[in-house]
Formats: structure tokens, sequence, C-alpha cells
């Protein structure tokens, strides 16, 4: 046994760009997610369904059980939606609904030393394997904006294959590597061009985005400036489906502005370039619940759990996005006895004519707003239908605006919009400024308790095991 480790569990990739990977299972606890602290951290497009701390798996004597801390889309086993289960060797693991694919295998002789991501070796390459691997390496140094390493990737291809070919095969991977360098050379450039030309459109963006935040413009001003922005989004939506584009393309963005874009995704709200103030708020409110609202969080995490896991079963039952769970910790700080000073009550902050019209009962002797389960009910009944009403795309967005400013007022503002299709567009009235303050920075307080909820560890609150 002196080339090989004694039989150990291991997760093999069965989907996504990265089926075929294997991950071994080193230690007691194995945390899997979008969380670059986990053991095991998902990227890319399948990222998109699985939170920062999806699922753990663990060892207890000789048995491995994975667990569910609490994801948004759920971990399954066996095609079984799970909190917790024991794994037995050939299980099948699937972070969310469509999320990504593993196998658990326990007993199969791996080599003693895998990094965090093991790959399994590849056959000896053929001329047309080294070509292709080749290529692959130099797109990934572009990348890495290692852009003179092409050369010696392709110097270094050439005699990997001169060393192994017959002479006959000499002057066709000559011919290969001549091919490469004309390729490498017009990819680099073409890649380039094309940077610089996102370049300058994002700074355009910027610059009239920079300009509506002003609020100092007429009508007709903003009107105009909404058109530029809208053309210039359009333009790099294609640039960025340019194969080339896609060949180079780095991510420049920080983790705030990722998890902004997933939950837009998620939401139906998705937008090129998301309003600079809008995601500045976003951080203000995130550096508050860190600071001066920590309460809040903290009560989330202690006695308000159990409410957290009621109202996100509740809200997925009634096929809303469960992290809207979330709007508790700003209408009422998950303070179920809750009342405001204009006589709204509960964890949901309901009026009694509200309340009243999704058939809770407000009287001298019962107030049935105060009732967790009751109340969660009727706000995802509300929800639904405030989604429903003001349908199109940014629909939860509005949907957020109406829950805090009320439908009437919100169908005020969107009717001073002559145009039928914007009225109903968040970000269009957002930029616009139809919604009064106190709405434009409600909406963005609740993506913060999102974000702050899915990334507990990562904002220094700490969760249990």
């Amino acid at each position: 046994m002196s080339e090989f480790s004694e039989p150990r569990a291991w997760l093999r990739r069965r989907s996504g760009a990265s089926a075929g990977r294997s991950y071994p299972l080193e230690g007691e606890r194995v945390r899997i997610g979008r969380d670059p602290a986990g053991e095991i951290v998902i990227d890319g497009e399948e990222a998109a369904v699985v939170s920062g701390r999806h699922a753990v798996i663990e060892r207890s004597g000789g048995a491995w059980r994975i667990r569910d801390p609490g994801s948004t889309n759920g971990t399954f086993v066996d095609g079984r939606r799970v909190a917790e289960a024991e794994l037995t060797h050939g299980a099948q693991i699937r972070l969310g609904a469509g999320g990504p694919e593993f196998e658990f295998l326990v007993g199969e002789l791996v080599p003693p030393r895998l990094e965090r991501t093991v790959v399994a070796a590849p056959p000896p390459e053929a001329e047309g394997d080294l070509l292709a691997a080749a290529v692959e390496r130099a797109r990934r140094a572009r990348t890495a904006g290692r852009h003179g390493q092409t050369t010696v990737i392709m110097r270094e291809m050439l005699a990997k294959a001169l060393r192994r070919s017959a002479r006959k095969f000499h002057a066709v991977i000559a011919v290969l590597a001549a091919a490469l360098v004309a390729v490498s050379t017009y990819s680099y450039w073409r890649i380039r061009e094309l940077k610089q030309e996102k370049t300058a459109i994002d700074r355009h963006i910027q610059e009239i985005e920079e300009r509506l935040a002003s609020g100092d413009l007429s009508a007709g001003e903003a009107e105009a400036l909404l058109k530029q922005l809208n053309d210039y989004q359009a333009q790099a939506r294609r640039l960025e489906e340019s194969l080339f584009y896609r060949l180079g393309a780095s991510s420049e963005e920080g983790f705030i502005e990722r998890e902004i874009r997933a939950l837009l995704k998620e939401f139906g709200a998705e937008q090129y370039s998301v309003p600079p103030e809008f995601v500045e708020q976003v951080r203000l409110f995130i550096e508050r619940y860190q600071t001066t609202d920590r309460a809040h969080v903290e009560r989330l995490m202690g006695v308000g759990r159990q409410k957290l896991a009621l109202i996100r079963r509740v809200f997925e039952e009634e096929k809303l996005p469960p992290d809207l769970a979330y709007m508790v910790m700003v209408e009422s700080a998950f303070i179920a006895q809750s009342e405001s000073p204009k006589g709204a009550a509960g964890l949901w902050q309901f009026t009694p004519a509200t309340a009243r019209a999704y058939g809770m009962r407000v009287n001298a002797k019962v107030d049935e707003r105060l009732d967790v389960e009751k109340a969660t009910r009727a706000a995802g009944r509300y929800v639904r239908e405030l989604i429903l009403d003001f349908g199109a795309g940014s629909s939860v967005m509005l949907a957020l605006a109406a829950y805090n400013l009320g439908p009437g007022k919100v169908r005020q503002a969107v009717r001073r919009v002559e145009d039928p299709i914007r009225q109903r567009d968040f970000w269009y009235l957002y930029r616009v400024r139809a919604l009064p303050l106190e709405t434009r920075q409600y909406v963005p307080k609740i993506v913060a308790a999102v974000i702050i909820g899915r990334n507990l560890e990562r904002f220094g609150f700490r969760t249990e095991s």
C-alpha cells in the first residue's frame, strides 16, 4: 500500500463544465457552496442555485452524513430533498433543483496526496490532443493577463510532439504549431480590441448613471439619457455574446455586486447596469446590519430561527422566492409583537385594514397579526398578489416597493409615466425617481438583508455547526 492511501471517501462531479473532477473528503467536515472559505467551492453558471454554505458532509465513526444547514434551494440525495441523510457508496447528490450533481464514492483507491480539486489523469495525448491542450493553456494564460506565455506554450507543445512522434509527422506538427501561433496572435489582438470597446461602453454607462443619479434633470433630459443608456446596454450585451470576448473575459466585480446580480436574476429583474446608487445603498445597509442593526441579525440566528424556517416553508408553498422571508428583518426585526406608531403590527407589520382584507381577525379581543403562522400565510398571499398585479420583468421589485408604499401609491407613480412598457419597469422608475425616497431605500435594504442571510459567516456572524 505504499503507492496508494487507505480506502477513503470522495465526491465525483457529474454535471457542468467540471464533470469528472474528484474531490477528496478530508477531515471530519467538508463544507460545500459558493463561499470561498468552504472546502468545495461551486462557481460558474450552476452556482446561481447554490447557497453560500449549501451543504456539509461530516464523518462520524465509519459513516458519512450530509446535512443541509438551511440552503435556499435544498439538497437532494438520490432525488429526495433532505435536511440530513446518511451517505452510502454511489449516492447521487444534487445542490438545488437543476444544480450541480455529485456521486459519493467510498473504498476506491486514490493517490495519497490530492489537492482540493482532483482531475483524473488523462490518457497519453495524440497530436490533435496536444494542440487542443496548448490552445486551452494559451486561453487561460491570456485570461490571467499572462499574454507573453503563448509562445512558450507553443514551444513546449512542439517539443513534446517532436519527442513522441515519428519523423514523418514532423512537418504536420510544424504546420500545426504555426497555425497555433497565428490563431493565438489574432485572438490576442481581437480580445484586446473587444475589451477596449467594452471599457469605453462601460465608461459611457457610468457617466449616464451619474447624471441620472444627480436628479437635476428635466423630464426630456432624463428620457434622452435613458434612451442612450438602453442603447449602450444593448451594445454591451451583444459584445459579451461574442466568442472572442467570452474567451478572454474575466470578471472584475466584487462579491456584493455578484450577489446583487445573482439575486436580481432569481427575481427576474436582471440588468446589465445596476444603478451605482442602488449598489451603494445595499453596501450601506449591509454595513448597518454588521454594526448598528447587528441585533436584528443575531435575533434571526437565535429566537428567530424557527420563525424564519416557517416563513420560508410558507413562501415555497406559495411558489415565491423563499429568501423573501428576510423581508421581516426589515419590517419588524423578527419581533412578533412589534407595533409601529401608525398602527401596523406583527412580524409583517399589517395595518388593521389590510389584515382584515386577508382574513385575519383584528378587534379588541383578538389580533391575529401577532400570530406568526397566520400573519405569514396572509403575507405570502399578499406578496403573491402584488407580483401578479404588477407583472412585467421586474415585478418582484415593484411588489417589494408596493409592500412598503402601498399598491395604490405605486400605481399612482407608474401612471405618471406615459410609456405603458416603462410604467412597470422598476429600474426606470428608480432612475427617474418616480418612487419616494423611503421606498427607494426599502428595496435595497431587503436585498442587503438577503445577502447577509445567505452569507452569515462571511459577514462576521457565527452560525450553528
